[in-house]
């Protein structure tokens, strides 16, 4: 027995040293492949570095060239400069410090494209279509006392032909302190200089939360942050004290964010333990399931999930979940069909979003939609118009828990099929391209506030308007002919087929400019399509929610 005993051990000892020996062979061989890339890369930037023709910054060139890398890889595997990145995670913990603006520069001009309500640059009155024609001299305003005109003024710098980074650098600030800006708007013949305080500016992901109907709560759920959670409970929290007993969830147009809070956003509507997504992948720690960690306050709720072709990612993980247990009814488009994981890895001040898995709904949907190699047919998905639920494969059905088909390979397909590419409207090319030209912000300018006083209320606006204004037929006439002097050439069949958006549009930005976003959204949701569509299917949504019970 001993004898055998010793035997076995040194065999042991001997397939230990061979397999330790072939592995580190192969470790060793990997190391020297990796050694060579590095030289091969490092030789050609040199190269680049000490001859080409003119001088060159080789920053852009390393960055450029890890963005290529990963395009060889798949459409979200994203590299993020130092800006990039910063902004990046200001989007995802939902705050920074500033004046609360989104820009862009337009042919040389620093334009406002986005306001957050309640920031100080929507009090002091700033719009969108403004541009910011001068900022302080100094990045840091805060240390200018020695940089005012003789006259007393702040010095200020024009910022035609500037980017959008050097902008942010000089607006940006501490908490409480001021910046001095001027801004130029159409129709105003001088510069309106404006002194405003820097604030914590909070990011929200639950843009409107309100009762649209007796019994019935709505809420518009944006994007995901680290904070939509914490939105998300106040917002039901709001919703059920005024009586909900229904709610419907709109998540069209949501691009997605952090996977803990989706998994946090569905849990709101399961029962304890119930599954919401699981992951697998070939690193470490990349196979995972997530189950509802507590018993939802809502799981009583009658749910609709609104989506639509541009919902991805951790919305898609929320709305499957609801469809596989049967508890939410889907209503709008099929869903992008994003299923990558992807981590975010820091990188000195840039960072490396790397798909590292793929994530299942719970019935086991892979809801990835397959991509060509250069991504183009993938990227441009949502501009292609959908006809309804597509052709399957047999090896990508599923069955819901009451045993319902669902399929995978290609986004998270509706229980009923509505087509609305915008605000839940299905309009013309014609329409849809005034649209993403900004036509209706630019008109939106036309109007102001009854009785503003804000510091930049100064307007040319032609409009006067209160709360619950009336949109006439003259005013739709004045936009037709507001395209015909901006250069669109008209349709005036598109124009009258899609009528009733184009009314619901200039409601919808002139109310957003002027009265709040959840103003705009409680007049659009009116008319809104899906919407109305969606309040009809209420009473399926209770018979889905009660088979779920069984």
């Amino acid at each position: 027995m001993r004898n055998r005993s010793v035997g076995v051990a040194l065999s042991v000892v001997l397939l230990s040293t061979l397999v330790g020996g072939v592995l580190g062979s192969r470790v060793l061989a990997r190391a020297d492949r990796e050694t060579e890339r590095y030289r091969v890369f490092t030789a050609a930037l040199a190269t680049v570095e000490n001859e080409y023709v003119e001088a060159v910054d080789t920053t852009p060139l390393v960055y450029s060239s890890i963005d290529g890398m990963l395009r060889t890889l798949d459409p979200h595997s994203t590299f993020f400069e130092p800006r990039q990145y910063a902004q990046m995670r200001e989007r995802q913990e939902g705050h920074y410090y500033g004046i609360g603006i989104s820009i862009q520069a337009v042919d040389g001009d620093i334009t406002v494209t986005q306001l957050f309500e309640g920031s100080p640059a929507y009090r002091a009155g700033i719009r969108r279509g403004d541009i910011i024609a001068r900022v302080p001299c100094a990045p840091d305003a805060t240390a200018q006392p020695d940089a005012k005109a003789a006259a007393g003024k702040p010095c200020q710098d024009d910022t035609k032909g500037w980017s959008t980074e050097d902008v942010v650098k000089r607006i940006k600030g501490p908490k409480g302190t001021t910046v001095d800006i001027a801004i130029r708007r159409a129709g105003v013949s001088q510069l309106i200089g404006l002194t405003v305080e820097r604030d914590e500016i909070n990011i929200t992901t639950v843009r409107t939360a309100f009762m649209i109907a007796p019994g019935t709560g709505y809420v518009r759920l944006q994007d995901f942050s680290e904070t939509t959670d914490q939105e998300l409970t106040a917002a039901l929290k709001k919703l059920k004290a005024s009586g909900m007993q229904r709610v419907i969830l709109d998540l069209r147009d949501n691009p997605g964010g952090p996977l803990n809070q989706a998994i946090a956003v569905a849990n709101h509507f399961l029962h304890k333990g119930q599954m919401i997504v699981y992951t697998r992948g070939r690193v470490e720690n990349a196979d995972d399931d997530y189950r509802a960690v507590m018993e939802g306050e809502y799981t009583d709720v009658p749910l609709i999930v609104l989506v639509s072709r541009q919902s991805a990612s951790a919305s898609e993980i929320v709305t499957g979940s609801m469809q596989d247990h049967d508890r939410g009814l889907v209503i709008g488009e099929t869903t992008f069909g994003k299923a990558l994981v992807q981590s975010v890895y820091s990188i000195d001040s840039a960072g490396l979003a790397l798909t590292t898995a793929h994530y299942y709904t719970p019935s086991g949907r892979l809801i990835q939609r397959p991509w060509d190699g250069s991504f183009d047919e993938y990227s441009l998905y949502a501009l292609r118009d959908q006809s309804g639920p597509r052709e399957h494969p047999a090896s990508e059905l599923k069955y819901t828990d009451g045993g319902r088909k669902v399929y995978g390979g290609g986004g998270v397909e509706p229980d009923h099929f509505i087509p609305g590419a915008i605000e839940g409207f299905n309009v013309q090319p014609f329409t849809r391209a005034i649209f993403q030209r900004g036509a209706f912000i630019s008109f939106a300018e036309k109007f102001t506030k009854e009785g503003d006083t804000r510091p930049a209320a100064r307007s040319a606006a032609t409009h006067k308007v209160a709360p619950g204004w009336e949109l006439t037929d003259a005013i739709v006439d004045e936009f037709k002919q507001f395209l015909v002097a901006e250069g669109f050439k008209m349709d005036d069949a598109a124009f009258n087929t899609d009528r009733a958006f184009i009314k619901a549009e200039i409601r919808f930005e002139v109310d957003n400019d002027l009265f709040g976003v959840e103003e705009a959204r409680r007049n659009l949701t009116r008319v809104d399509p899906q919407v109305q569509a969606a309040l009809g299917y209420l009473d399926e949504a209770k018979k889905l929610l009660d088979l779920n019970k069984k």
